[in-house]
């Protein structure tokens, strides 16, 4: 047995020096004889501000500036928010899940965010006057963020999007029969800056 040890022992130191050698040597460097690489730099291109973008009407491309879009809103936001520039997200009962035609309006409000990305909103969740004051505040806070939620993941800064709920505080029709429980139970878009 002591045998087969020594055997072991010299193949493992062979191998040892075997490997130390063959993994320690350097390849010379070649020389390069290329001549030296100068970077190029562009000529500086003039390009539009940030707060420039460009609009066609059809014809002849124009540049617009950001303000000069806002210009076009309604100066104080009563007017603003009167003339109904951003559509309601109606719910189902007991739901805070965003329907096939609310994500179709949401996608329309957001199109319209982004043609005035200076403007500031606010959602309200809302609900219809079944259920505790406690559930449907909970339930409007759930749809509001609902909407914001989508309203970001279609591109729309969380930074311009609040938030807040109503539950059945506010109701938009009164009456207690389905058609005013179907209208109350909203998120509503109320723009706070423009």
């Amino acid at each position: 047995m002591p045998s087969n040890v020594r055997v072991i022992a010299s193949l493992l130191l062979v191998f040892i020096v075997v490997f130390s050698f063959g993994c320690s040597s350097t390849k010379p460097k070649a020389e390069s004889t290329a001549p030296p690489v100068v970077e190029a730099t562009p000529a500086p291109v003039s390009q539009p501000s940030v707060d420039e973008e460009y609009v066609t009407d059809g014809s002849a491309e124009t540049v617009v500036s950001e303000q000069a879009i806002v210009e076009d809103l309604p100066a104080d936001l009563v007017s603003l928010n009167a003339r109904g520039y951003l559509d309601d997200v109606f719910f189902e009962t007991d739901s805070y899940t965003i329907g096939e035609m609310s994500r179709e309006h949401i996608a329309t409000n957001a199109s319209w965010l982004n043609q005035y990305p200076t403007v500031k909103i606010l959602i309200e969740g809302h609900c219809d006057e079944r259920n505790t004051r406690e559930y449907n505040l909970a339930l409007g806070e759930r749809r509001a963020n609902s909407v914001r939620d989508y309203l970001v993941f279609l591109g729309i800064a969380p930074e311009r999007v609040l938030t807040i709920s109503y539950g059945e505080e506010r109701p938009f029709a009164v009456g207690h029969d389905e058609y005013a429980w179907s209208q109350n139970r909203r998120s509503h878009f109320v723009i706070t800056a423009r």
